[in-house]
């Protein structure tokens, strides 16, 4: 008999192999993904050529991260029975559709995407941005369509970019004169960007700011020491600022004891509470939550060619699935085909 049709809405989503992934990227994305797997399609993308768009100078750092971010997906909860985990430049059928989705995009509507003029300020790349970065966009957009995929998980500053991939669907769709392409919605995670330990800037692993999945217990103590609280509250009985307070952040993104957090943040603000207690308790959280995902990894770190096989076998499925994309894509465009 057949194999029963999987009616299940399509999710994309994946990461940049630049480094080892972080409580950012778990607060963010990662803890929704293990969720999302028992409903939805999901296809988790080892996005590798977007990481050269600034990062072609070292290849090798993106090389190596491949597997290294894949092991962070198996250790967080990731089931390969469920989620498809694949590598992006392994999947030709992408390049195809970005090549080809260009012609549909002007370089003054790249230039006005909010979250790459952001990007391009952040990284002071001025008038020497990179090609491939500028047309980051529009990659995306291939990624997305060529999967199917109708939900998006993205950050809040990511969401122009879902807004540009559907405006490529619905040109391309209008020209074609029905819906081949699929439009994906954005879904934005509750808990906001994660701060880095120092309060400045958002966890990133370029700006040494960042908790990796496979800190060990003195890395987690020390980066908890470290971490920005309140400078104006500096004894015991002194009323404390919670907002802004990156360890109250940080408790409001994992711990689950919502009455008892509260009530230190009441405590806080009108003095009795010390930060060397507030650090203790989001040092047994956070110590709690990576034992097990550093257990996990160290496994899976240790069976490099299982996970290797894993990587090999999601691509292959996710090759089937994108090409039979750009060939439903170019009969409907009647680009020329050898015969």
């Amino acid at each position: 008999m057949p194999s029963p049709i999987d009616i299940r809405p399509i999710i994309l989503t994946g990461d940049r192999t630049t480094g080892p992934l972080h409580l950012g990227h778990y607060v963010g994305s990662l803890k929704s993904r293990v969720a999302l797997q028992h409903s939805h399609r999901q296809f988790l993308l080892l996005a590798d050529t977007q990481a050269l768009t600034d990062n072609a100078d070292d290849p090798d750092k993106v090389r190596r991260n491949v597997i290294e971010v894949a092991i962070d997906y198996l250790a967080v909860g990731i089931d390969p029975a469920l989620t498809t985990i694949c590598v992006q430049s392994a999947l030709p059928a992408l390049a195809e559709l970005t090549l080809l989705y260009l012609n549909f995009v002007t370089v003054s509507r790249l230039e006005r995407n909010p979250t790459i003029k952001t990007e391009i300020q952040l990284r002071g790349f001025e008038r020497d941005v990179p090609a491939g970065f500028l047309c980051y966009p529009v990659a995306q957009a291939a990624d997305i369509t060529a999967f199917k995929a109708s939900v998006v998980p993205v950050g809040e500053d990511q969401a122009p970019l879902i807004e540009q991939t559907n405006e490529i669907v619905r040109r391309l769709n209008r020209q074609i004169g029905r819906e081949i392409l699929v439009e994906a919605s954005a879904m934005v995670p509750k808990v906001g960007r994660l701060p880095g330990v120092d309060g400045k800037a958002k966890m990133s692993k370029s700006q040494g700011n960042a908790i990796p999945l496979s800190a060990s217990p003195d890395e987690i103590s020390s980066a908890v020491r470290r971490m920005y609280t309140d400078p104006e509250h500096l004894r015991i009985s002194d009323p404390g600022k919670v907002e802004g307070n990156v360890v109250f952040t940080y408790l409001d993104a994992f711990c689950e004891d919502r009455a008892m957090i509260d009530d230190m943040k009441a405590r806080y603000r009108r003095g009795g509470l010390g930060d060397i207690t507030l650090k203790r308790h989001l040092e047994d959280v956070l110590q709690a939550l990576l034992a097990p995902i550093r257990e996990r990894r160290a496994r899976f770190a240790a069976e490099p060619d299982y996970v290797m096989e894993i990587v090999r076998d999601g691509t292959r499925k996710a090759r089937e699935r994108t090409e039979a994309t750009l060939a439903e894509l170019r009969n409907a465009l009647g680009l020329f085909t050898l015969t």
